[in-house]
């Protein structure tokens, strides 16, 4: 992959970052945004926005090419699950779907450029104005690109320069998406810097986080710790740390022609993205009160997994991360030797896909990489009562139910405090608009000023 050299990522590997020139680089940003980037319209914007989303979503845009053609290695996914996930992400940025989310958060679809009223603001005689920060820096990880993708895109549509840390193993499709930025628009592009470099690189990371007006990271829940201790008193911080999914099909929705329309749609959630971000399955709960559902449900999961390989490969694992599969699998053999209450079924000579089905309705944690746990429960309290250890850390409950029941659970599971509710098959296919971890994206960022007029 051959591109210009725009961003710091774009060095050669031996070059060596120093905090000097990231206060250098950051000290760039900030002069360029004012010429550049705060003068904007937030329709101009939106416009640009909608434009870079089309144009990822043709089959021969050139960034899309490049980043179809990445080597696994880089990309960390199969040729056809990044080209569907890379679909998903960019057919949310549409005017229409953009003009929404700012007026979900911020009230009014002109709230970032003018003084603007609500209806109570408007008989307390008073309006208000909101402005994104000035200078953001975003601490990304992990192994999905979409969260690097929105906090570049909205930082874009809040009129911030940027300065995104990649770790070196994740980085190439955000700089992918960075130079894509640059060739529609060279200014915004100005705005923007990327760098790589291993965690735990304090004096790189400090010096950004003195110049910074806002932090944003994503990571492990130690990672996130670590980074809010260095960043100022008077800096704005938002962190993302650890979280897990899972999801709950009643029997009545698999009744009749619900199982055909479920099956597939519960493999879809745990195909997208290799089953590795945060809103990923780890166990799908199936009500089974008579004991004769979730079994044939997990069988049946497992030939639709088996089928999808064909069409949707997994990326290879890892050495450890094939052993470790491998390590779960042997344990579940042996149970299921001795257990009436377990089944397993696993790709053969491969470690591409994994369904073990449980009677016991503890949450258990999945290796990913398709590695899914179907557990059955009598109804929603003793689900709730296997998942209560993880309530706290909860993403996205994926809801296969009948259309009657739904207004009921979806009440009972967000009083139990799940942020988010959605239909299986969705699950790694939010809204633009959804509230992460149950947090407004762009409403958490921006600051206000009131006139009392």
């Amino acid at each position: 992959m051959t591109l210009p050299n725009y961003f710091l990522v774009d060095l050669p590997a031996e070059a060596s970052l120093t905090p000097m020139m990231v206060r250098e680089a950051a000290k760039t940003l900030k002069h360029n945004r004012e010429r550049y980037l705060a003068g904007r319209s937030t329709g101009g914007l939106i416009e640009f926005l909608a434009n870079l989303g089309r144009e990822w979503l043709q089959p021969d845009y050139p960034f899309r090419q490049m980043a179809l053609a990445l080597p696994h290695a880089q990309s960390g996914f199969s040729r056809e699950i990044l080209a569907a996930g890379l679909d998903q992400f960019f057919s949310r940025f549409t005017r229409e779907n953009l003009l929404q989310w700012i007026e979900q958060e911020l009230g009014q679809e002109n709230r970032l450029d003018v003084f603007c009223a609500s209806a109570p603001e408007k008989s307390g005689r008073r309006s208000s104005v909101a402005f994104g920060p000035a200078f953001q820096v975003h601490i990304t990880s992990g192994n999905l690109p979409c969260p690097a993708f929105t906090s570049i895109l909205s930082g874009l549509l809040l009129r911030s320069a940027q300065f995104v840390k990649g770790s070196s193993r994740s980085s190439a499709l955000p700089r992918l998406l960075a130079h894509s930025i640059y060739d529609l628009d060279p200014k915004l592009g100005a705005c923007l810097e990327l760098a790589a470099w291993k965690g735990g690189h304090e004096a790189l990371e400090n010096a950004l986080f003195e110049e910074a007006d806002c932090v944003t990271a994503t990571g492990s829940d130690d990672a996130i710790a670590s980074i809010r201790k260095r960043v100022p008193a008077h800096t704005r911080f938002l962190g993302y740390g650890h979280r897990v999914s899972f999801s709950y099909i009643t029997q009545r929705a698999l009744a009749g022609a619900g199982g055909a329309r479920l099956v597939p749609a519960a493999a879809r959630d745990i195909i997208a993205w290799d089953q590795l971000g945060c809103l990923s399955p780890h166990v799908i709960y199936v009500e089974d009160p008579d004991g004769r559902t979730a079994e044939p449900f997990a069988a049946r999961l497992a030939a639709e997994l088996e089928r999808r390989e064909i069409t949707e490969p997994r990326a290879a694992a890892s050495t450890a991360v094939a052993a470790t599969i491998a390590n779960r699998r042997a344990f579940y053999e042996v149970r299921a030797a001795h257990s009436p209450d377990t089944r397993h079924w696993f790709s053969s000579k491969s470690t591409a896909w994994t369904v073990i089905y449980e009677a016991d309705p503890l949450f258990q944690l999945s290796c990913l990489h398709r590695f899914i746990y179907v557990k059955s429960v009598k109804n929603t309290t003793e689900l709730l009562q296997g998942v209560d250890p993880v309530r706290a850390v909860v993403s996205t409950i994926g809801l296969g139910v009948a259309e009657d029941q739904a207004p009921h659970l979806a009440a009972e599971f967000a009083r139990w405090g799940a942020p988010r509710l959605c239909p299986i098959g969705q699950m790694q296919n939010p809204p633009l608009a959804w509230r992460h971890d149950g947090r407004p994206a762009l409403a958490g960022l921006v600051s206000w000023s009131d006139w009392e007029n």
